[in-house]
């Protein structure tokens, strides 16, 4: 591999894991705090899992994206990194509304959004190469998850 090729790796590796650790500048300090002291619902993992989840989803978007940025400049392209960016952005709002703000209800709003974002993320690298994004498809179900998980504690609170 090129070192311009290992240099986009690692910048695309990295993206998605500063956009967790942007967002978890608002979830750590509300976890055994205002989240631990909030009902949640029987299906709520332990707290340990959310970080090895996130990091392995991270991991994937990023190697997604690598494929996407390095793929023959188009349209298509174009369209992907930008719908990228924004259910990037989206994923960290909402670790903002719902720890920082403590607010369930915005955030199960935004979330909807977000699965919106992620499904068109997935459309937009499906039009590039059919595998990016399946390399997708785990964030998806986590998210749908993390939806179901935060109307339950937003309906419990």
């Amino acid at each position: 591999m090129k070192t311009k090729n290992i240099i986009t790796l690692i910048i695309c590796l990295a993206i998605p894991q500063i956009a967790g650790g942007i967002g978890a500048l608002a979830t750590t300090p509300n976890i055994d705090s205002w989240y631990a002291s909030i009902i949640k619902p029987s299906f709520n993992p332990p707290n340990w899992i959310f970080g090895p989840v996130w990091t392995f989803l991270f991991l994937l978007m990023g190697i997604a994206l690598y494929f996407v940025w390095t793929s023959k400049q188009n349209k298509a392209r174009t369209i992907g990194l930008r719908v990228f960016g924004i259910q990037l952005i989206l994923n960290i709002v909402w670790s903002y509304l719902f720890f920082a703000m403590h607010r369930p209800d915005l955030a199960f709003l935004e979330i909807i959004i977000l699965l919106l974002a992620i499904i068109a993320n997935m459309i937009a690298f499906y039009s590039i190469k059919k595998t990016l994004a399946y390399l997708l498809a785990p964030y998806l179900a986590w998210v749908i998850f993390a939806s179901a998980l935060n109307f339950a504690i937003w309906q419990l609170n």
